[in-house]
């Protein structure tokens, strides 16, 4: 009987086993299952979000659209107001204006010329009174300033030229003559400090003495200046850079207030180089006529009648009066010393020696 009992209760325990084993099997495959549902939930969930991220990457695109569409209207818009602006715009007209110590002043009769389509200040008698009152009162302190300073000066002028050369190109100048006026100023330059070497020195004298010739600027110079930019130039540097003061009556208005501006801003202090625009014939009387007027160039005058009465009115106050040569002058040849030695007075000094 124990035996049997025994045996009896080992297949209750089998059976017990494969029940609890069945539970067990059944709880696994339902626990699987949930972890996948949640895994495709999960997914579904992602991927609304990538769903959500690619609308909003659609919004961003959407606005860079916008954008884009008003950086062009407004673009059209700026261009159309550009041309409007270009077809309405007045372009503003240059007027040629004198060149009076250091300044650019109307005519002080308000009259202008066209030339070439260009306006130009028509100076009158009053306007080179003015002019001769600036240069008399620059006069003194240019001639008291070193030769080398005054060298220095004209080399600036030369400088000033050329940085500005297509200016007068556009004007009308050939550009060999533009290069020609630049080396004719350097070459005056040149010859600030060494002309009072040329034209002065020791004089041999019987006795205990020193006997000195000195050159020394005239004072108040008026030029009737040639047309052309390289003939203005050879009668205006011989002038300052020995130490005068001028007055010129220019032919070429725009070219000679064009070097006027040159002027202006190449340290050449003011009142120096005074430049009027007209008509020769009604000016150069004025200036030939004036007092204060110590020499008077010519060489731009082409009417010999109007020379002669300019001489003539000039020998009233006893003025220096540089004649052209019947032929013309040829400006593009050595111009040599004559037009700084005409210019020039000497001044001859005794000094006693030492013992």
């Amino acid at each position: 009987m124990p035996k049997s009992t025994k045996s009896g209760a080992a297949p209750a325990k089998a059976a017990r086993a494969e029940a609890t084993g069945s539970a067990k099997s059944a709880r696994g495959p339902a626990q699987s299952g949930a972890a996948q549902s949640g895994a495709i939930q999960s997914g579904a969930i992602q991927s609304g979000a990538i769903q959500s991220g690619d609308g909003q990457s659609g919004s961003g695109q959407s606005g860079s659209g916008q954008s884009g569409s008003a950086q062009t209207t407004a673009g059209s818009s700026e261009r159309s107001a550009v041309a409007v602006a270009e077809r309405t715009r007045l372009a503003v007209r240059k007027t040629y204006k004198l060149y009076i110590g250091g300044k650019f002043p109307r005519s002080e009769s308000g009259r202008t010329y066209l030339v070439d389509g260009d306006n130009a200040a028509l100076a009158s008698r009053k306007d080179a009174r003015d002019a001769v009152v600036a240069a008399r009162a620059a006069q003194p302190k240019w001639a008291g300033a070193t030769a080398y300073n005054r060298g220095q000066v004209l080399y600036r002028i030369a400088e000033m030229i050329e940085a500005r050369r297509a200016e007068f190109v556009a004007l009308g100048v050939s550009a060999a003559e533009v290069d020609a006026a630049i080396d004719r100023w350097v070459w005056y330059a040149g010859w600030s400090d060494k002309i009072a070497q040329v034209a002065g020195g020791a004089n041999p004298v019987a006795g205990p003495f020193f006997n000195i010739s000195a050159p020394e600027p005239t004072g108040v110079v008026g030029v009737i200046a040639p047309q052309s930019l390289l003939g203005l130039v050879s009668v205006l540097a011989p002038a300052v850079v020995t130490g005068n003061a001028v007055v010129v009556v220019a032919a070429n208005p725009q070219v000679a207030i064009t070097l006027a501006e040159v002027l202006a801003t190449s340290d050449v202090p003011g009142g120096v180089v005074n430049l009027l625009t007209g008509r020769a014939a009604e000016i150069a009387p004025w200036l030939a006529s004036h007092a204060d007027v110590n020499a008077l160039d010519l060489t731009g005058v082409d009417d010999p009648q109007l020379a002669t009465e300019l001489e003539r009115s000039a020998a009233g106050t006893l003025k220096r009066v540089l004649r052209p040569p019947a032929g013309g002058v040829d400006f593009t040849a050595d111009p040599g010393l004559h037009p700084m030695t005409a210019l020039l007075e000497t001044k001859t000094v005794w000094h006693p020696k030492g013992f």
